[in-house]
């Protein structure tokens, strides 16, 4: 799995199991990659029909192909996963091993609150939830416009020390800035990964920006039976 993909290097219980697929292992929206990806997990994983909203369903019993941008378990062997090529896949563990979470964001899902969201629907105390952000477009290479910086300063003034001016009605968006900003306001102050960039990293990662492709990632996390 050493080349196929990247494990969380973040302190949670021995029972929670996590990962996210490179390019290595294929397109997961392929035929093959979804073999080869189901082949390294306990169960079917859950897929979910991504709409970059901030709708969390329970993993146990969400239907496939359920609109919704993230999902959490709190049984064992449900495998919560979401597809990913630049949106930041968002991965959540209870220090106890009781429940996980995991959301696909990109800035609109993180401007909607699909982190917050996925913490509230675990059901366990935010200060015991640990976090692991994983690859994403980086902030050298995610220009946005005015109207999205907008959508994020608008809501809470602190998120402007997520962006750099590049041209004229332009910026430079930092997910993970944002993502961290909005962990801690909930309270999660063990946050760990971050550091990538799909774009820029074309040996290892698929990026839409960067290849204007459907080729997908996944991400996934469960507790162990």
């Amino acid at each position: 799995m050493a080349t196929e993909s990247i494990i969380p290097d973040w302190p949670v219980p021995p029972g929670v199991h996590a990962f996210v697929t490179t390019r290595a292992l294929g397109d997961v929206k392929s035929e093959e990659g979804r073999l080869r990806f189901r082949a390294l997990l306990p169960a079917e994983p859950v897929w979910l029909r991504q709409v970059h909203g901030a709708d969390v369903v329970n993993a146990a019993s969400a239907a496939v192909g359920t609109a919704a941008d993230a999902s959490f378990a709190n049984e064992k062997n449900i495998v919560c996963t979401v597809m990913v090529a630049d949106c930041m896949p968002v991965l959540l563990a209870d220090e106890r091993g009781m429940a996980v979470g995991i959301a696909h964001a990109g800035w609109r899902g993180l401007c909607a609150g699909a982190i917050e969201a996925t913490i509230a629907a675990m059901g366990a105390p935010a200060s015991g939830i640990l976090a692991w952000l994983g690859p994403a477009i980086g902030p050298d290479a995610y220009e946005i416009g005015e109207e999205v910086r907008a959508a994020f300063v608008d809501r809470e003034a602190r998120a402007a020390a997520a962006f750099q001016p590049t041209r004229p009605g332009h910026w430079n968006l930092d997910l993970y800035t944002v993502a961290r900003q909005r962990l801690a306001a909930q309270g999660v102050t063990r946050v760990f990964g971050g550091g990538f960039c799909t774009a820029s990293d074309s040996a290892r990662f698929f990026s839409y920006r960067r290849d204007k492709t459907s080729e997908r990632m996944a991400a996934a996390i469960w507790i162990s039976g």
